[in-house]
């Protein structure tokens, strides 16, 4: 037997939202009414909510919570107060819920309480907040973003009166009382959706991204040659490169890496616009500096760093010297890292791509960038350790091989 069935239970928020749009549903979350802690362990559900009362079901192991209340005590995400106790209606709960579409509840005979137009608002493709309270919660304005990257492909916007909102929440001042380690995990959540560059313009729509991401958002207005780049802003640019590095890559550090190449772009002096000499330069303590700001793990730093210290390296693949493009290679630890020297070629093919009129262009970089690391790589340290060098001569006879090496790749490819 079911121990569920002894208690009131609904399906509650994403698995209803999901469901409703014809999409898979990854977990079900359940919200218990009427009943208490101590009658949820008599039933064999096991604890694990720290704020909250939040049980696992037994047998599914699916996250059954008492139903609940909210009350703002502090500034903050976490200046919240709980309150769950029998009394508390199902409607009392999914009140206390972010967005109109994640606050509709499901019986297990499939009846719907939608009291706050979920329904209507899936329809109409809007991300509505339930109430005022929204302003509470300063995570709502990233999830919100998230929720846009992720649904932009089925039509949906921020409802305007939300947006408004979230303008406000910024001004306030909430947004700043965010922690970094939450920034970055609703960050990478958002990198990982189908449309991440969509969570980059909401944050800007709403006024967040100069208060958390200031590297990023000065990127708007800031004009480029037009010749090389027809849509001219560097912001819009940094879009377009996140959009395709989407296109062309499911992971988040190669998505990461590809937004945050052109950073140096947001400081050159404007009286040498639309030239950006040396940006790269300049972008590399750009990235490390946001990157520890938001705790970023070290490989997402690693990678974003490489890609903007040598992006121009890429797109230069064809002039470069044998001995530069080693260095490079070198630099990027492709001979023992050949799985980052992709994520690397991935991010400045994203770069490329992101032009306007560029999108599916076909571009010879990664081909000729491959083709000097498999000539550079087929020369092995054992040939010189037998001829009986050792040491720093050994690592000089194998940097003028592959320099050679690399030198009649080139001449091959013409």
């Amino acid at each position: 037997m079911d121990p569920a069935e002894h208690f009131e239970v609904w399906r509650v928020g994403g698995c209803v939202r999901d469901r409703l749009l014809g999409l898979p549903i990854k977990d079900r979350d359940w919200v218990v009414i009427g009943a208490t802690p101590e009658a949820l362990l008599d039933a064999g559900f096991r604890p694990v909510g720290k704020d909250f009362p939040v049980f696992l079901h037994p047998q599914t192991h699916e996250e059954y919570a008492l139903a609940r209340t909210e009350r703002k005590t502090a500034p903050g995400y976490t200046g919240f107060a709980f309150h769950a106790a029998p009394e508390v209606t199902l409607e009392q709960d999914l009140a206390r819920r972010d967005l109109t579409i994640n606050a509709m509840a499901e019986s297990a005979t499939g009846e719907i309480i939608d009291p706050f137009g979920g329904q209507h608002d899936l329809q109409a493709r809007l991300l509505r907040h339930v109430s005022p309270a929204f302003v509470e919660d300063p995570v709502r304005i990233l999830r919100i973003a998230r929720f846009a990257a992720r649904f932009a492909g089925l039509g949906f916007r921020v409802a305007d009166e939300t947006l408004q909102l979230m303008r406000e929440m910024v001004d306030n001042g909430e947004v700043a009382a965010l922690v970094p380690e939450r920034v970055w995990a609703e960050m990478q959540r958002a990198l990982a959706e189908d449309q991440p560059a969509v969570f980059i313009q909401v944050l800007r729509d709403c006024g967040a991204l100069a208060v958390l991401f200031p590297e990023i958002d000065r990127l708007f207005g800031v004009p480029q040659v037009e010749k090389y780049h027809p849509e001219i802003d560097t912001g819009l640019h940094t879009l377009m490169v996140l959009e395709q590095a989407a296109r062309l890559s499911p992971e988040t550090k190669v998505r990461f890496a590809a937004l945050l190449h052109d950073l140096g772009k947001g400081v050159t002096p404007a009286d040498q616009w639309p030239k950006h000499i040396a940006h790269e330069a300049r972008g590399v303590p750009l990235v490390e500096t946001l990157c520890q700001r938001l705790k970023a793990p070290k490989d997402y730093r690693e990678l974003a760093v490489l890609v903007t210290r040598y992006h121009l390296h890429y797109h230069r693949v064809a002039e470069l010297r044998p001995a530069t493009l080693l260095n490079t290679l070198e630099a990027l630890d492709a001979f023992r890292r050949p799985e980052r020297f992709e994520q690397f070629l991935l991010a400045c093919e994203a770069d490329s791509r992101g032009r306007r009129g560029y999108e599916n262009a076909d571009f010879e970089q990664p081909r000729l960038f491959r083709e000097a690391f498999e000539a550079a790589v087929a020369i092995k340290a054992d040939a010189f350790v037998k001829q009986g060098l050792k040491g720093k001569a050994i690592a000089e006879a194998l940097h003028q091989q592959r320099c050679r090496a690399i030198s009649k790749a080139q001449k091959a490819a013409g």
